[in-house]
């Protein structure tokens, strides 16, 4: 008898979920409390039910190669990077597709989940739901919750003095969708993160003047790299991951500094990282050129508001401020856990590989898609996805919740004590996560066999960008169209920019004849790099560690 497996939330990563369970031959039951699928990309016209959804103008930050379900690539003629309106058509399709929709009760709340009496031997769940007034309670092996961590919105007013006293429109990012009723106004975006620079600049081309107040700085990346290649493309790579293991960081993070800074001098432009503060990274392909242009003014803090204006910590007064935006993120909570499980599930140091609570006896709870990456989140939620199903059916093993507890609970205290810093609030390597994963379902490559076995496909998966459909070439959901995927995913790419053919166009020897033309070598030599222990990695950073620092020092005052 199939296993019954409940999906909480029918978005991005429950979709993936609920088709990963089938996949395994288990049987889900999706609650999803709208109408529809998408989640936060299902675009409303207003945020009246309390579900956060995308602004009518959201273009995706990652390319469509990068940011797919493993075995669904995009069509070829979808853009690279897409408005939401194109992103749920593909989420829909992927829907169809696989026949999902069946598996989905929509209009239904979940109220509680809870463990049963006999859980720390059957590990079952008893799930009380709610459709229309009428409660329902049944009885589940193993829960998924993909509800996502854009739930509640954080609107920190505490921490602005003299907030209470404004007489201007107060608003979160959640309740903004479109430009309309902004006109001729001045406004005041408080917060830097993608969402902040995208209001900031929609905002820009009809009011009178935006102010963007930031208390970090950010370093902005354009959507496309050289040549006008996807820039997720061109950076996540499996060679470019190699070689930051074998580099000092510090000359890594030096060179990357001053690539950015080619473009346009951060500094200049209001927007270079706060000193003593971690470095973070927007998409954003106008906001350059709208400061540049006046329509965006860069702010400090805002240390107090007053009935009109604000005062910012530099010093300066801006006044007339008509409305102020807070894009100050989102709060995640699992409203429908019991304590101590509501609470330790909001800790990612208590999540095993951000996916499986440590406090319970039996590994049949997933929480899916609560990590923050420097790469695609679909991608990631659906290799969790694959991993917690194999798991479920026991397939996959975890080490004992007991001795993951104890760990946890001994990083936190000297988290506490400040001996060691607190990394769970950082972006993980998309490359290292994904393959931690993949590792333990079975489906990582392995690159020297691959070289033997098929060294196109090789040169490919190390040399070319790490899109999704690696983690479909080997091992347990293995997809046979995987490999041609993998070999035409820069047709796909440059398909859609095909528009307009000019005949005759002489063109100049192009990267990848010379790579071609010394492929081979470079493959070997990486391959035996790779090959060696991570003791010779170890050595060779800390001889360049010490060799580059009195390099750099004398770069920087020379």
């Amino acid at each position: 008898m199939a296993k019954k497996v409940a999906v909480i939330g029918a978005g991005v990563s429950g979709i993936s979920s609920i088709k990963c369970c089938v996949d395994e031959d288990l049987e889900p039951t999706c609650f999803e409390r709208s109408d529809d699928i998408g989640g936060l990309w299902k675009f409303t016209e207003s945020s009246k039910d309390g579900m956060t959804r995308v602004y009518k103008s959201l273009v995706t930050n990652v390319c469509k190669e990068m940011s797919c379900y493993s075995d669904f690539p995009f069509h070829e003629d979808y853009p690279n990077f897409m408005n939401q309106e194109k992103f749920w058509d593909y989420l829909q399709e992927f829907a169809e597709h696989f026949d999902l929709l069946k598996y989905i009760q929509f209009k239904t709340t979940v109220c509680s989940i809870t463990k049963r009496p006999d859980f720390s031997e059957t590990g079952q769940w008893d799930v009380v739901t709610e459709t229309e007034g009428k409660q329902n309670r049944a009885v589940f092996d193993a829960v998924m919750v993909c509800t996502g961590h854009f739930l509640n919105p954080h609107l920190p007013l505490e921490a602005f003095p003299g907030i209470h006293k404004f007489k201007g429109q107060i608003l979160h990012s959640q309740e903004y969708k479109i430009p309309e009723g902004f006109q001729g106004k001045r406004i005041l975006v408080i917060g830097l993160g993608n969402t902040g620079g995208d209001i900031a600049v929609e905002l820009s081309r009809t009011a009178a003047q935006v102010l963007l107040s930031t208390r970090t700085g950010t370093w902005v990346l354009g959507r496309s790299a050289d040549w006008g290649y996807p820039f997720n493309m061109m950076v996540i790579r499996r060679y470019y991951s190699f070689i930051a293991q074998v580099l000092p960081s510090r000359f890594l993070n030096w060179i990357q500094e001053r690539k950015l800074n080619k473009r346009f001098n951060h500094e200049d432009y209001g927007l270079s990282i706060t000193k003593g503060k971690t470095a973070k990274f927007i998409v954003n392909d106008e906001l350059p050129n709208c400061i540049l242009c006046g329509t965006i003014t860069m702010k400090t803090s805002v240390m107090e508001f007053t009935e009109t204006s604000a005062v910012f910590e530099d010093g300066t007064v801006e006044e007339n401020i008509d409305v102020v935006i807070f894009t100050t993120g989102y709060t995640f909570s699992f409203p429908f856990f019991e304590e101590p499980l509501k609470s330790l599930c909001t800790k990612k140091i208590f999540l095993y590989k951000n996916v499986f609570p440590l406090n319970l006896e039996r590994a049949t709870l997933a929480i899916i898609g609560l990590l923050s990456l420097k790469g695609s989140i679909l991608s990631a939620t659906e290799l969790q996805a694959r991993w917690a199903t194999r798991v479920f059916k026991g397939l996959c093993k975890i080490p004992p919740s007991q001795k993951l507890m104890m760990e946890a609970t001994e990083k936190e205290q000297l988290i506490k004590r400040g001996v060691i810093k607190d990394t769970n609030k950082d972006k993980l390597d998309y490359i290292a996560y994904m393959d931690d994963i993949a590792a333990c379902i079975g489906t990582k490559p392995s690159i020297p066999l691959l070289f033997l076995k098929d060294p196109r496909l090789a040169w490919e998966v190390f040399f070319g960008p790490c899109t999704p459909y690696q983690y479909r070439l080997v091992g347990p959901g293995k997809w046979d169209g995987a490999r041609n995927a993998i070999l035409t995913q820069w047709d796909r790419t440059l398909k859609p920019l095909k528009t307009r053919i000019v005949p005759d166009s002489s063109k100049p020897a192009s990267m990848s004849h010379y790579l071609k033309a010394w492929g081979a070598p470079v493959l070997l030599a990486s391959l035996l790099l790779i090959c060696k222990s991570s003791l010779f990695l170890k050595l060779v950073r800390d001889k360049l560690q010490d060799r580059m620092s009195p390099y750099l020092v004398s770069l920087w005052r020379g």
